[in-house]
């Protein structure tokens, strides 16, 4: 799609004509492709593994980056230590903390989850007119809820009720 939407994000007013109510479809049905690709993990475990092998040492930090509750990531972290995928520790800087790391399975199975599911979004990526653009665009729209999640909880703004719920 070209229209003068591409130039100006902020005009967006129609969203029948700025094809959103389909690309919304399109974001759901390949999450859902993705999702069932992934045979280990299901994508709420994938995400916390994720943050955790991304840095983020603390249930707290984890879920505020994923924008999760407490109960949320309470049960991935008990349900990824009993897998043996996490474990954890009291923190070096802070005895009263509990840092979370990834254990040498928890990396493989995030390292082979990754694969599968770069293999499925390439293959759903060439099935697409211009899979170079869509690539760089989903990887835009990363660094945007990235960005979307620091405003809101700069805001004091709690998650949607869809994001508190699961992890």
């Amino acid at each position: 799609m070209s229209t003068d939407v591409d130039a100006d994000p902020d005009a967006i007013t129609d969203i029948e004509t700025a094809g959103l109510a389909g690309a919304v479809h399109g974001l759901v049905r390949a999450a859902r492709v993705l999702e069932r690709a992934a045979d280990e993990l299901n994508l709420a475990h994938f995400r916390v593994l994720s943050a955790i092998a991304d840095g983020e040492a603390r249930a707290s930090k984890v879920a505020a980056r994923l924008a999760l509750g407490r109960p949320a990531i309470s049960s991935a972290v008990a349900a990824l230590t009993d897998r043996g995928l996490l474990s954890q520790g009291t923190s070096a800087t802070d005895q009263r903390a509990v840092e979370l790391r990834l254990t040498p399975a928890g990396r493989a199975v995030l390292a082979a989850c990754e694969r599968t599911l770069d293999d499925r979004l390439l293959d759903l990526a060439r099935l697409t007119p211009n899979p170079t653009a869509l690539l760089a665009a989903l990887d835009s729209l990363n660094a945007a809820v990235d960005r979307f999640h620091a405003g809101q909880s700069h805001a004091g703004q709690p998650a949607g009720p869809a994001e508190a719920a699961a992890p």
